[in-house]
């Protein structure tokens, strides 16, 4: 059983993270390998910034909202970031998130679906790898670009995507259970 996480990491009135990950999360649905699909919105998680007195690789949560976001977190087999572009980079909101936790990152895959104006969130995208890396996340090569995004909302604010975007999608999608299948011996491993 394989579980995908698909965190929307816009928090701002007027996003459109939300719409993106509806339509990924169809793809997924489609896509079929993933037998649990769930739209994690960090809108709703609604984390402080940092507020642990402990460094996250310790496990030693105090607060209530650490313990509920690393059980999240602990159950995805992997994940898709749904992440608007800010100022050349990804969002603090996302940034934090990551940085609660530690060792329920690991050995997992993201895959990244961008979108903003001409860039496409690409450059966030890029910024990102960094840091999931450090965490011992694989990010897929395979990935979602999606330029001048707004333009693709019908009136309902649902986003009506291109054939590039649609095989994008695949491609991740793909790239994602092979990752998630072929790490899953590392994240069932006994750890020190």
């Amino acid at each position: 059983m394989s579980k995908l996480e698909i965190v929307v990491a816009s928090t701002r009135p007027g996003r459109v993270g939300p719409s993106v990950a509806r339509w990924i999360e169809s793809e997924a649905v489609k896509h079929g390998a993933f037998t649990d699909i769930e739209v994690v919105d960090l809108a709703d998680v609604n984390l402080p910034f940092m507020n642990e007195p402990h460094h996250p690789r310790l496990g030693r949560y105090t607060h209530q909202h650490t313990r509920d976001w690393s059980a999240k977190v602990a159950e995805a087999d992997a994940f898709v970031f749904v992440m608007p572009e800010y100022n050349y980079g990804y969002n603090a909101e996302l940034k934090n998130a990551i940085d609660y936790l530690h060792s329920e990152w690991q050995y997992k895959p993201v895959g990244m679906v961008s979108y903003g104006g001409v860039s496409a969130g690409t450059r966030a995208a890029q910024m990102i790898k960094q840091v999931v890396t450090t965490l011992k996340m694989t990010p897929v090569f395979e990935a979602v670009s999606i330029p001048f995004v707004r333009q693709l909302l019908d009136d309902d604010k649902q986003l009506v995507p291109n054939d590039v975007m649609s095989s994008s999608a695949t491609a991740m999608l793909d790239e994602l259970v092979r990752f998630a299948d072929a790490l899953r011996p590392l994240r069932n491993s006994d750890r020190p």
